[in-house]
């Protein structure tokens, strides 16, 4: 089932319940301006990267999706650039400084409290950012998934208002995350958002395994690629999954 769109305004749309907010932005995508976003607390068919499911925990999470059709220099940065935008968002509400293990979840008091997936859209030039924050799942909703580095504000002794949260996040997000900061990140890429970026990155400093190897990670490139002196030089990796080890066991 899939409830009707209410406009909170003119570019964030509310779903009382999705199967997932980035199919629905595809499917809706001529309804959207230069950016707009989707937001619901019930997604009953979400994915994460690798095709992973998102569970769904209704009324207790914020699935999210933001649609941008401004041509940006460095796409491929997206999804460093989103998980910026998702934790300054988490400070102003909530007082918090979450961690980003590269590329883009973020982790609060070590264990996941955000997954991004980040797609093109079937116009074959738009982007989307698909983002879900756990609010306030408890403890057997983590242990029935199978999921026991993941963790939800409420859960790290944060006190959220899920009556108002969803909404101020989704809005906060579109407005200062995404479109403000469009403005330099879309003509400038990541370069300027790097700095920033490296001071909350989990993986630095630590020894890390890549898809074909293994090193200690020492820095984030220009072009968002984390870089990992192995035995061998330095290994820039983009793609695949990266393993931290001394954060909670591997993430």
């Amino acid at each position: 089932m899939e409830a009707g769109a209410d406009a909170v305004n003119e570019s964030v749309r509310y779903l009382t319940e999705t199967d997932s907010t980035n199919t629905w932005a595809k499917a809706h995508l001529q309804e959207f301006g230069p950016i707009g976003a989707v937001y619901t607390t019930s997604q009953t068919a979400g994915r994460g990267r690798l095709g992973r499911t998102w569970v769904d925990a209704p009324g207790k999470a914020l699935y999210y999706t933001v649609v941008l059709k401004t041509p940006l220099v460095q796409p491929s940065t997206l999804p460093l650039f989103s998980s910026l935008a998702v934790a300054e968002a988490l400070e102003q509400r909530y007082g918090v400084q979450c961690r980003i293990k590269w590329p883009n979840d973020l982790l609060l008091n070590g264990k996941k409290v955000v997954g991004i997936l980040c797609e093109g859209a079937p116009d074959g030039h738009s982007l989307l950012s698909g983002i879900g924050i756990n609010l306030a799942q408890d403890q057997a909703y983590f242990d029935a998934a199978g999921l026991p580095y993941g963790t939800s504000l409420a859960l790290q002794g944060v006190k959220v208002d899920l009556d108002t949260d969803p909404e101020w996040l989704a809005q906060y997000m579109t407005d200062f995350g995404f479109d403000r900061a469009l403005y330099t990140y879309e003509v400038e890429g990541f370069a300027p958002y790097r700095d920033r970026y490296k001071a909350l990155c989990v993986n630095l400093g630590r020894p890390v395994t890549f898809d074909g190897g293994c090193g200690t990670a020492v820095d984030v490139d220009e072009e968002g690629r984390l870089v990992v002196q192995t035995d061998t030089g330095e290994t820039r990796v983009f793609t695949g999954e990266v393993s931290v080890r001394g954060i909670y066991g591997a993430v």
